[in-house]
């Protein structure tokens, strides 16, 4: 019980952090306060994590702790490039495009993947609370048969960071890791 007492006080001050934000969009709102948390489980999802550790599969095929951290980094700077921030995380050549998990790469050290989060993470926010309607319903186009729009993006992309880290956080398990602390 006193671990859920500790969760809902660090999203308190999630919260007070947002209500103190202004807004150019309401349907902002939400969006900036998962993305407050998960900027911050991010970096306890990788806390003592041993670059050695980062590229074990276990034996199958799924994405492992690197490629999900940099994947995890390079969409956060691919939203910032479609805001106007133009700007590239150090690995970006093996991330662009939406390339997936490479079997023979070694990718880089966790810490080159922090340092790259933490430099684009308070620039995206600021971004994020400062996009207005018009540019969240700005229509992009994937492919012939498929167009989403900004605000969709954005929420797709917000979900699958949750997700990324909830990997990353079972992997921590599945290596043999204390649980990720949440606070």
């Amino acid at each position: 019980m006193t671990r859920i007492f500790r969760n809902i006080h660090a999203f308190s001050r999630i919260k007070i952090k947002v209500m103190e934000t202004k807004f150019a969009s309401n349907r902002m709102i939400s969006i900036l306060a998962l993305y407050d948390l998960q900027t911050g489980y991010f970096i306890r999802a990788l806390e003592g994590i041993s670059n050695k550790d980062t590229h074990k599969r276990l034996d199958t095929k799924a994405n492992h702790i690197a490629w999900l951290t940099g994947s995890l980094v390079q969409q956060r700077y691919d939203i910032a490039n479609r805001l106007g921030i133009k700007r590239t995380q150090s690995a970006d050549d093996l991330f662009k495009d939406n390339k997936g998990i490479q079997d023979d790469v070694q990718y880089p050290p966790l810490e080159n993947f922090k340092k790259d989060w933490e430099k684009i993470s308070p620039t995206l926010r600021d971004a994020l609370a400062s996009v207005t309607d018009k540019q969240l319903d700005e229509v992009i186009e994937m492919s012939p048969e498929f167009s989403m729009s900004s605000y969709e993006l954005i929420c797709f992309c917000t979900y699958r960071e949750a997700n990324c880290i909830g990997q990353i956080a079972l992997w921590r398990r599945l290596l043999g890791y204390a649980a990720m602390n949440y606070m």
